[in-house]
């Protein structure tokens, strides 16, 4: 028999991961079906027991260590009473499989299933509960230390490191790639000016917005950690400000009403954990780092690709512009 041609990807089969998370768990009665790609791909599990998420992470992505790091932190969360997807252990007590895939080994994790449903406008309660268990979440990952690899969010990593990898796709582009650069330097001058010496750090989602948490009712369940990483801790304050100002940009709600549900949400995020002004003033700044950080990501995944090419990076920089002569004071 010939030897299998090699991949660089390859999707796993659902009967075959169906019959792993049957022999593997004891669950029976399942049934697995392909939801979507990302940083790994995603399997919905429905079964006598329940339903499930399988993540099965690209090695290319993330490795053995960066995967238990990011279990870790979910177990002690899981464990703090803290309302994330946690994972799910087999009959072992193993939170993690490997699984030898035509590229190599992958990693894989069943995790329970966020109960509810994605809510696109938030209502009082809610935003209250999102404040409130963000920064429970804090709580928890400003005090933790984790054994994987995982990166750290600066302004290295998030403007200076991007800006490099990013600079051939803007090829056609020349002008725009100068205003990024130009705007990242005046992100750099005002946190200067502000002074972060005093900012809380901790282990970040870094994507904080609505897709990635279930409401049943008003109760949160946070899920998709895929970028986590340690930083200021106020980066995941500035991901969910700038949902909102998306909204704002595409008309979906008012600056009045935008404004009003980030008073909201703050006010109950400092019913548990403190956050100085000082903080809130770089929110808008360091969103330059979120857009940035994404695009250079986008670069690193096949599935990605056309967000970086001359076209639609040239749209994005145009709206990276006008959300910040909005939103940058002086």
């Amino acid at each position: 028999m010939p030897p299998v041609f090699p991949a660089s990807y390859s999707t796993l089969d659902p009967a075959a991961l169906t019959d792993l998370v049957t022999e593997k768990y004891g669950i029976s009665d399942v049934r697995c079906q392909f939801l979507l790609r990302g940083v790994g791909d995603t399997y919905v599990i429905e079964s006598a027991a329940g339903s499930f998420i399988l993540r099965v992470y690209r090695s290319s992505q993330r490795s053995p260590e960066q995967v238990g790091a990011e279990i870790q932190l979910l177990v002690e969360l899981k464990r703090r009473e803290v309302p994330v997807a946690y994972p799910i252990s087999d009959l072992s007590g193993a939170l993690i499989q490997t699984l030898d895939a035509i590229e190599g080994p992958r990693q894989a994790v069943l995790f329970s299933y966020a109960p509810g449903q994605p809510a696109l406008r938030l209502n009082e309660k809610q935003l209250r509960e999102t404040g409130r268990q963000m920064a429970r979440f804090h709580e928890v990952s400003s005090t933790i230390r984790l054994d994987g690899n995982r990166w750290s969010f600066d302004l290295e990593t998030t403007l200076f490191k991007p800006l490099e990898i990013l600079k051939p796709a803007f090829r056609e582009d020349p002008e725009g790639y100068v205003w990024t650069q130009q705007a990242a330097a005046r992100v750099v001058e005002k946190l200067s000016q502000i002074g972060t010496a005093g900012f809380s750090s901790g282990y970040c989602h870094f994507d904080f917005l609505p897709k990635n948490f279930h409401f049943e009712g008003d109760s949160v369940t946070f899920f998709d950690f895929d970028f986590l990483g340690y930083g200021w801790l106020v980066n995941d304050i500035m991901t969910f400000w700038s949902h909102l100002c998306w909204d704002v940009h595409f008309k979906r709600m008012s600056q009045e009403e935008a404004d009003e549900a980030y008073g909201i949400f703050l006010d109950a995020y400092r019913e548990v954990r403190a956050l100085s002004e000082k903080e809130l003033e770089a929110v808008p700044w360091l969103a330059l780092g979120f857009w940035l950080f994404y695009m250079r990501f986008h670069t690193t995944h096949d599935q990605f690709y056309p967000f970086v090419q001359p076209g639609h990076l040239k749209l994005r920089v145009a709206m990276m512009r006008q959300l910040m002569e909005r939103y940058w004071q002086p």
